[in-house]
C-alpha cells in the first residue's frame, strides 16, 4: 500500500499539484493520466523516493519492496542480461553476490561456513532457487530469447534493452510496482504479454503512466487524474473515466430529468460497461467496484478536449488510388520493393511494417513529398489529399510568424477573428495565439498540423503516426474524428486502440510481399495462421 498525505509539488514557483491525499491498495492497478506537463512523471518520482515533494509525505512500509521501471538504458552495459533482471530484487541479488564470493574463496573458514549457511537460509526464504527460472520466463514472455540471456547488455539493441529493464521491474513479485510509459518501444506481442501479466497480479500495488489507451483499458482498476493542480482518483479504466465524464456532464446539464431518472441512467451505463469484463483478477475487482458506484460518488473532470472534425468539401468518385510496383531504396537499403495495391473510396487503411521507415516512405511518396525509384501511383481526379508527416519540423521554421499568421494561409477565411476562433477550439486561447511558431511543443505543433488539415476540406487524409506527441485528450478527440470521417484514410500508427477503432483494412508490407486484409486489427492479430504466414514472410 502507498499513501500520500497533503502531498504537493512546486517547480520554480509553479504549482504542479497540492494537497493530494490518496491511497493506492494492493491488487489494484492505477493509471496516472494528465495533460503534457501536468506532473505525471514527477508524481511517480516522488512516490518512488527519487524526488522530494515540496510539502506532505509519502507513506510506504519500509519492510515492503517497491520496484520502479528504470529509464537509463545504458546503466548496465557490462552486465549479463539475466543478472540485470535478478538485480530487480536488490536484497536477493546482494545475497547471491555475497554467497558466490564466499564459495569462490580458495581458503574456506568456519566463519565463512556459518555465514554461507545463514545466507542460504535467507536465499531460500526469498524463493532464490526459483529466481533464475522466473527471470528467464519474464525475458521469454517479453520476446528476449534464451540465446541472449547470457549476453552483455551492450550487445543488445535499444528495444531489447527496454524489455530487459521492464523484466527487471517485474521480477520477484514486488509489493509496489511503478511503471512510467512501460509500452514505449514494445512490440504488440510484448504489450499483450505485459497486459496479461499485470492483470493477474494479486498482491501488488501497480501504478502506471501511459498514453496507450488500449493498455490502460485492459489493466487499470482506477484512473488517477492530475488536472489543474489537483489529483483525483476515479474507479474504472480510461474509457469508463472518459465516457462517464461525458454522461455526467449531460445528466447535470439536463435540469428536467428527475434525480431517480439520472440514477437509473448511470446504473444502466455502469452495467453495460462492466458486462464484458475478463476473468482476470483486476478486471473482476474493477467490475465489483463499478457496481458499487452511486450518482453522488461521481466526479467530473475539468479536462478540456480540442475540437477535431474533418469535413470533405466534396465526395470522391469511385477511382481513388492505384499503386503499381512502387520501389524505393534509401541509404543502400531497399525499403519498398514492387509494392502494388488499389484503394477504394471509404477505405480506412492502416499500413503495418516492422520497420517504421517503410510506412513513412510509402506515405511520403503518396503525399508527393518523395519520389519513388520506380513504379507509379495514380490518384482519382475527384480526390484531394491532406497529409501529416511524422516529422513536421519543416513547417515551423519561420521565427517571425505567430500562430494566427502561421494558420492564415491555410484558411478559406483569412479574417483574424475566424482564425483566432479556430485556434481557440484547438485549445490555443487568448495570448497563446500570439506565440511564435518556433517555440511550440511537440503536442502543440501536431495540434497546428491538425488545424491545417481540417481547414483543407480534403476527402483523403494521410497520417504518419498521428498520436505521437499528443496527450490523451487530443488522441481521444482525433480518434473520434477519424471514426466519424466519411472520406478515405491512409495511416501508419502504433496506438492499438487507434488502429482497432479507425481501420477497416490492413496492409502489412514485408520484405517478401504485402498482406492485404479487410478485417479489424484485433481479428488480424488473433488469426494465428495468418500471423505465422506473416512471420515467415519477414524471415525470407
Amino acid at each position: 500500500m502507498i499513501i500520500t498525505s497533503g502531498l504537493g509539488m512546486r517547480f520554480s514557483g509553479r504549482k504542479l499539484f497540492e494537497d493530494a491525499n490518496l491511497k493506492f491498495t494492493p491488487g489494484n492497478c492505477y493509471g496516472i493520466i494528465g495533460a503534457n506537463g501536468a506532473g505525471k512523471s514527477t508524481f511517480v518520482k516522488i512516490l518512488s523516493g527519487d524526488l522530494e515533494a515540496t510539502e506532505g509525505e509519502v507513506i510506504f512500509d519500509k519492510k515492503k519492496r517497491m520496484s520502479v521501471l528504470k529509464q537509463d538504458h545504458f546503466q548496465y552495459e557490462e552486465e549479463e542480461v539475466l543478472n540485470v533482471v535478478l538485480m530487480g530484487n536488490k536484497i536477493l541479488w546482494d545475497i547471491m553476490v555475497e554467497k558466490n564470493a564466499i564459495y569462490a574463496k580458495e581458503e574456506f573458514t568456519d566463519e565463512d561456513g556459518l555465514r554461507a549457511a545463514e545466507l542460504e537460509g535467507e536465499f531460500a526464504e526469498l524463493n532464490g532457487w526459483e529466481a533464475e527460472t522466473e527471470a528467464e520466463t519474464l525475458l521469454m514472455g517479453l520476446g528476449i530469447g534464451a540465446d541472449l540471456h547470457h549476453a552483455l547488455m551492450k550487445e543488445l539493441t535499444e528495444p531489447q534493452k527496454v524489455k530487459v529493464l521492464l523484466a527487471q521491474a517485474l521480477f520477484g513479485e514486488p509489493d509496489a510496482l511503478l511503471l512510467d510509459e512501460p509500452t514505449n518501444g514494445l512490440d504488440i506481442k510484448a504489450i499483450s504479454w505485459l497486459e496479461n501479466f499485470i492483470m493477474n497480479l494479486e498482491h501488488t500495488t501497480v501504478l502506471v503512466v501511459s498514453h496507450d489507451r488500449h493498455f490502460l483499458n485492459k489493466v487499470c482498476t482506477h484512473i488517477t487524474d492530475i488536472d489543474y493542480g489537483k489529483i483525483k482518483m476515479y474507479v474504472g479504466n480510461y474509457d469508463f473515466w472518459y465516457e462517464s465524464n461525458q454522461l455526467m456532464i449531460q445528466l447535470i446539464s439536463n435540469k428536467n430529468k428527475k434525480l431517480e431518472q439520472k440514477r437509473q441512467e448511470l446504473q444502466e451505463f455502469i452495467a453495460r460497461f462492466s458486462a464484458n469484463a475478463s476473468k482476470s483478477k483486476q478486471a473482476t475487482s474493477r467490475k465489483k467496484q463499478l457496481e458499487k458506484l452511486q450518482l453522488e460518488d461521481m466526479q467530473i473532470s475539468n479536462r478540456k478536449y480540442p475540437f477535431v472534425e474533418f469535413k470533405p468539401d466534396r465526395d470522391a468518385g469511385n477511382n481513388m488510388l492505384k499503386v503499381e510496383n512502387l520501389s524505393k531504396t534509401i541509404d543502400g537499403v531497399k525499403v519498398l520493393d514492387n509494392v502494388s495495391f488499389t484503394i477504394n473510396t471509404g477505405d480506412k487503411v492502416v499500413f503495418l511494417a516492422k520497420n517504421d521507415i517503410v510506412k513513412t516512405t510509402l506515405l511520403s511518396i503518396l503525399a508527393g513529398e518523395m519520389e519513388a525509384d520506380s513504379g507509379s501511383y495514380t490518384w482519382g481526379v475527384t480526390t484531394s489529399q491532406a497529409y501529416m508527416p511524422r516529422d513536421n519540423s519543416a513547417f515551423f521554421t519561420n521565427p517571425d510568424l505567430n500562430l494566427i499568421e502561421w494558420l492564415r494561409p491555410y484558411s478559406p477565411d483569412e479574417h483574424e477573428a475566424f482564425v483566432r476562433g479556430f485556434l481557440g477550439r484547438m485549445l490555443f486561447s487568448g495570448e497563446e495565439t500570439l506565440k511564435k511558431c518556433t517555440v511550440l511543443s511537440g503536442g502543440e505543433k501536431v495540434r497546428c498540423m491538425l488545424s491545417r488539415m481540417m481547414l483543407s476540406g480534403a476527402n483523403v487524409l494521410l497520417f504518419d503516426n498521428p498520436s505521437d506527441h499528443l496527450d490523451l485528450e487530443s488522441i481521444t478527440s482525433l480518434n473520434k474524428a477519424l471514426i466519424k470521417f466519411s472520406g478515405t484514410i491512409l495511416f501508419g500508427a502504433h496506438d492499438h486502440e487507434f488502429i482497432q477503432t479507425v481501420a477497416n483494412r490492413i496492409i502489412e508490407i514485408t520484405p517478401s510481399g504485402i498482406v492485404d486484409k479487410l478485417m479489424s486489427y484485433d481479428e488480424y492479430l488473433e488469426d494465428e495462421e495468418l500471423q505465422a504466414k506473416i512471420e515467415a514472410m519477414y524471415a525470407e
